[in-house]
């Protein structure tokens, strides 16, 4: 699947403002798809939505399937009259820089159980989507009423006749727990309207989701337990082997996952059938699925079930071409980007152009002292990918120049040699380090273009959403809503114009080819009066107006080359000068 030149943010919903101790896909969610339209984005990439357990992990989570509870929004709860606005008063002071995770999960509980006490079955759509959602709602439901029933237990620990799925042990738990398998529904049920009416903002106004899905699934989830002849298991439920990765730039131990592995046999038997209902769910919340771990699908570090580190494993070959010509069958254009970060060989990168996806580019690593990693910077890109400044798992830009506890496997004067590298090759002078990476991005010829939100906003290594191998202290940053000013938007706005990057029609006040008139730098809003696309090139005013009659190459459609002759000569050096940012 090709792509139009674009770009767009990666943020977790969770790090969204709101008074409700996490972000939500309630009114702050479309305020940002707003923002995302104003800025000329595209996309919007999240990572995983399911529920999570209990480190917080997006990618250890309870289900492939289900939405996660805490990213409801109790305010949409109301605008749908399953709570009343009295029920918003008087709720606990929770943190507004970082998820308190236990808090949050206590408060929205409360709050969903409330609702659910108003909640009739015959709610418009609610049968419907029960009906739609029984291949793994049903399951999830009584996955998670046993265990608030065991007291949180894993599935493993629970009563061995129901671990083990036995009839008559299920039978008789569905009749005892019947309210609580009730409750688990229509909590599903509230996600998926709000995740609904969020994508349907997003199309309304041209942004497109671009979700993530792990590879692997928890040990102890409702995938696992529903079908645990998908994977290998021992007689008591534990993994006989699990997923990590060889030790590598985050980790001297490499990195043990914990995730059971999957018996590909049984999956390519019945067709892959688990992983297309998989990829099926995920893509009725977004248009495109960045696909963790995709070296894992060619071959995978299997490690010792009972491994403590994953420094000791071996290599294991994967279905590789079998499963994505699966795919095809049932998605004639691969709606995925492969995730082909870490131990790459020839044959990982063959898989993934064979089936011509998009692969990833991460500014930050291509400043490395090794010569392959000469291939995340821009003059070693192909068009077909997707450049990142740096991803979740990287520190910000500016906390990977200047953080003094710099958490990597690398020596001090590495990094140090890379810093400079980094300043050498982007021209910064280190004061808007942020702003250089992020023109890098947006200069490249990678059709995406992905910027973190922490890196939009300048934020240092407190910002960092995830340290690859820490177990505690990840994913719980979040934004406050002045941070994203007007300034702010404007100096995005304006770079994505310039780099022609801009989803539909550029606004004339933006068009780098425009040389606005004293009236319009009188509307101008300071930050682009300052560095802004209006003062990119010296062209003669063209006739004033709303809109300029170019538009970005994401809406561009059939248009001519420019002429670069003798009498368009002063164009092509306008074109050349660098805007002053």
């Amino acid at each position: 699947m090709k792509f139009p030149r674009s770009s767009g943010i990666l943020l977790h919903p969770t790090s969204l403002p709101g008074r409700f101790g996490i972000g939500d896909l309630g009114p702050r969610a479309q305020e940002f798809v707003d923002f995302l339209a104003e800025s000329g984005q595209r996309w919007w990439q999240v990572l995983p939505l399911g529920p999570t357990g209990g480190m917080n992990s997006p990618y250890q989570s309870h289900s492939s399937f289900a939405g996660n509870p805490l990213l409801i929004s109790p305010e949409a709860m109301v605008e749908r009259g399953w709570l009343r606005s009295s029920d918003l008063n008087n709720l606990p002071a929770l943190p507004t820089d970082q998820v308190d995770f236990i808090g949050v999960a206590r408060s929205k509980e409360n709050l969903l159980r409330r609702a659910f006490q108003t909640f009739s079955p015959d709610d418009p759509g609610y049968q419907e989507f029960l009906a739609a959602s029984s291949g793994w709602l049903d399951d999830y439901a009584l996955y998670v009423a046993l265990k608030e029933a065991n007291g949180g237990k894993a599935w493993y620990q629970w009563e061995p006749q129901v671990a083990a799925r036995k009839a008559s042990a299920l039978a008789r738990w569905r009749d005892k727990l019947g309210a609580s398998i009730r409750y688990h529904q229509f909590v599903q049920y509230v996600f998926e309207t709000q995740m609904q009416s969020l994508r349907k903002r997003s199309a309304e106004k041209g942004i497109k989701l671009i979700g993530d899905i792990p590879i692997f699934v928890a040990h102890n989830s409702a995938d696992v337990w529903s079908r645990p002849d998908l994977f290998f298991l021992d007689a008591r439920g534990r993994p006989t082997v699990q997923a990590g990765v060889p030790p590598d730039y985050f980790s001297e131990t490499g990195q043990l996952w914990g995730n059971p592995l999957y018996r590909w046999e049984t999956h390519e038997t019945e067709g892959f059938a688990w992983w297309i209902n998989r990829l099926s769910a995920l893509l009725k919340w977004v248009d495109l699925i960045r696909i963790d771990h995709f070296r894992g699908f060619e071959a995978y570090w299997e490690v010792e079930g009972k491994a403590k580190t994953a420094a000791k494993g071996r290599w294991v070959q994967a279905p590789g071409i079998a499963f994505f010509k699966a795919l095809q069958q049932r998605f004639t254009d691969l709606p995925l980007i492969a995730e082909d970060l870490g131990v790459i060989t020839p044959q990982v990168e063959a898989l993934r152009d064979e089936i011509g996806l998009p692969g990833m580019r991460v500014l930050q690593f291509g400043f490395s002292t090794s010569a392959e990693d000469e291939k995340y910077l821009p003059h070693r890109f192909v068009p077909h990918c997707v450049v990142y400044t740096g991803t979740h798992d990287n520190d910000t830009s500016r906390g990977w120049l200047t953080s003094q506890h710099v958490q990597t496997t690398q020596s001090a004067e590495r990094v140090q040699t890379e810093r400079a590298y980094a300043l050498r090759y982007t021209g910064s002078t280190a004061k808007d380090f942020h702003w250089d990476m992020i023109r890098l991005a947006l200069g490249s010829i990678a059709e995406i273009a992905i910027i973190p939100m922490q890196d939009v906003l300048g934020l240092d290594s407190s910002a960092r959403m995830n340290v690859p191998g820490k177990a505690e202290g990840n994913w719980g940053w979040r934004y406050r809503a002045p941070q994203l000013s007007a300034k702010v938007k404007n100096h995005l706005a304006a770079l994505t114009a310039v780099y022609s990057r801009w989803n539909g029609t550029i606004p004339l006040r933006l068009d780098p080819h425009h040389v606005a008139t004293d009236l319009e730098m009188a509307k101008t809003p300071a930050g682009l009066r300052a560095g802004g696309a209006v003062l990119a090139a010296g062209l003669k005013p063209r006739e004033t107006g709303t809109k300029s009659p170019r538009r970005g190459d994401s809406a561009r459609k059939n248009t001519k080359p420019r002429k670069t002759g003798p009498k368009h000569a002063s164009l092509v050096r306008a074109k050349k000068m660098k805007p002053r940012y």
